[in-house]
């Protein structure tokens, strides 16, 4: 009887996910708040001008800070790797003590742990690839990663700012370009938490309800502090 190949499928891309997020979602609430509060006072142009200036030093801020976090990661990872290394030559015997703990906390019975100490003792880069993830839960990670983050925030950053934005470039009254971008900002916030919800499983629906919730509320606040300052 034929066997049906079983292939499992698992979202691989979270970081990349997260930056994307943190960058639209900052980039859909900050610019959209400043555009509103001047737009009281203001010409579209202005806002226009100013916001674009906002955009450009936000995205760059944004991006900034994703680097600065992945690399930071990065350090914190290879200094507890170097712990590890010389531990295991230092201590040996109570970092052997340690795997057995762990493989006890999942039930495993010391006469099947014992020669996996042991052979693991012989492989030393292995076992402290071990350590570093269930002993301390840390994962080596992507020597790629602080460029790429830097880079997926501050363009997430970007294109969600031009989208509320947008309306001010064609509409010439700052007071009608408002309540569009406004809807189109609501809009975005919405398509953006779905896909977000479909890429992550975490329910397409439910995602686009509470971005648009927690987006909406961010922007409000933001427009309220922009408004009371102009």
């Amino acid at each position: 009887m034929p066997r049906t190949v079983h292939t499992e499928r698992h979202f691989t891309a979270s970081d990349t996910v997260r930056d994307v997020v943190i960058g639209m979602s900052d980039g859909l609430t900050v610019p959209f708040a400043l555009a509103a509060g001047l737009s009281a006072a203001v010409a579209s142009k202005i806002v226009v001008t100013a916001g674009l200036a906002e955009i450009a030093a936000g995205s760059i801020a944004m991006g900034l800070g994703g680097y600065l976090a992945a690399k930071s990661d990065a350090e914190h990872y290879d200094a507890e790797k170097r712990k590890e290394e010389q531990e295991i030559i230092d201590i040996p015997r109570e970092e052997m003590r340690e795997v057995a703990d762990i493989f006890r906390h999942y039930g495993i019975p010391d006469e099947h742990i014992r020669p996996v100490v042991h052979a693991m003792s012989e492989r030393p880069k292995e076992w402290v690839d071990f350590m570093m993830r269930f002993e301390l839960g840390l994962e080596k990670p992507d020597p790629k990663r602080a460029r790429n983050s830097a880079a997926v925030i501050a363009v997430s950053y970007l294109v969600g700012g031009l989208i509320p934005l947008g309306p001010y470039m064609f509409l010439h009254a700052a007071h009608d370009a408002l309540f569009v971008s406004i809807a189109v900002t609501l809009v975005a916030l919405a398509v953006f938490g779905y896909v977000k919800g479909r890429f992550t499983g975490a329910g397409p629906w439910k995602s686009a309800a509470q971005t648009t919730i927690v987006g909406s509320l961010a922007a409000a606040a933001a427009f309220a502090i922009a408004k009371a300052i102009t």
